[in-house]
């Protein structure tokens, strides 16, 4: 049965130094059933859980089945996955793995670096070629050098340095592949920019109005924008990022349902209940029976 609890774990780095980054590489023959380091965390990967921190794991050698939001992802070496502090994923199994994980605060991330990140999630891992696993795997050794030379009187400044470097070298190959061939529209500028914002006020603004205030364009032409890029309305997005939000707290929470609207910014409840209803073609408590095992 799974475990739960009154809100979601948050795994916290192993950070006895106040560097606000963790860095490690470990290996290990399996998952299931066992008390051991994993690609997670090296007490107990195996349970729903999130980050304090931006975490990068590299996936060395064999393979992991991961869940991130409700989405399942066979990943094979060698190849780098990315998991944003807000998304709750642990590890189902592994079969003879190594793998090198870093996890950083937003406050030691590079700004430009945290922008692109914020942009690419949520993100599916990514496949290495030869060369750029390569280049990784030796500056991960490095870094994890680095951060054991706590005595130095550089080492704050080197250790984030180091591994700001890492995070450069890891994402690049993702973006390379996503890049456009065509020059950025401004439907596409105007649609990232809205997705930011959502992404901060989900749980307080519902209105698409709102958000166009916020970038200083009519709601009808801000939904062009949106419904232009991916299909969809403004509305629609709002919707599906509160209703993912919920589907987390009813899945690796033992918050009511009542409870989790509140949080959400739905003083209404029956109103939350219809509208997840809707969204999803089940009520909230039928989402969490059916999904706990």
């Amino acid at each position: 049965m799974r475990k739960k609890s009154k809100s979601i774990p948050v795994y916290r780095m192993s950070d006895d130094f106040g560097t606000g980054i963790s860095i490690e590489r470990i290996s290990f023959k399996d998952l299931p059933g066992a008390k051991k380091a994993t690609v997670d965390s090296p007490e107990d990967g195996g349970h729903s859980h999130r980050h304090d921190g931006h975490s990068f794991f590299l996936l060395e050698k064999g393979r992991i089945t991961l869940e991130i939001d409700f989405q399942e992802y066979v990943v094979e070496a060698p190849s780098v996955t990315y998991v944003h502090p807000d998304q709750v994923h642990y590890a189902r199994n592994a079969e003879d793995v190594t793998v090198s994980s870093l996890s950083i605060t937003e406050e030691k991330l590079n700004a430009d670096y945290l922008k692109l990140l914020l942009e690419m999630t949520p993100a599916k891992p990514w496949l290495l070629k030869e060369e750029a696993f390569s280049t990784i795997q030796e500056t991960i050794s490095l870094c994890i050098k680095v951060a054991k030379l706590k005595k130095e009187r550089l080492y704050h400044s080197f250790l984030k340095d180091s591994c700001n470097a890492l995070i450069a070298l890891m994402i690049s190959p993702y973006l390379d592949s996503t890049r456009s061939k065509n020059k950025i529209s401004r439907f596409d500028t105007l649609t990232k920019a809205f997705r930011e914002n959502l992404e901060r006020n989900y749980s307080v603004e519902k209105s698409p109005a709102a958000y166009a205030k916020e970038l200083n364009l009519t709601p009808s032409y801000l939904n062009e924008c949106v419904r232009n890029v991916t299909g969809h309305s403004v509305s629609h997005h709002i919707q599906q990022r509160v209703i993912l939000e919920a589907k987390r707290l009813l899945y690796h929470s033992d918050k009511s349902v009542k409870e989790i609207a509140v949080s959400l910014g739905y003083d209404d409840y029956p109103y939350f209940s219809r509208l997840f209803s809707k969204i999803t073609g089940i009520t909230a408590l039928t989402f969490r029976n059916q999904n706990f095992e």
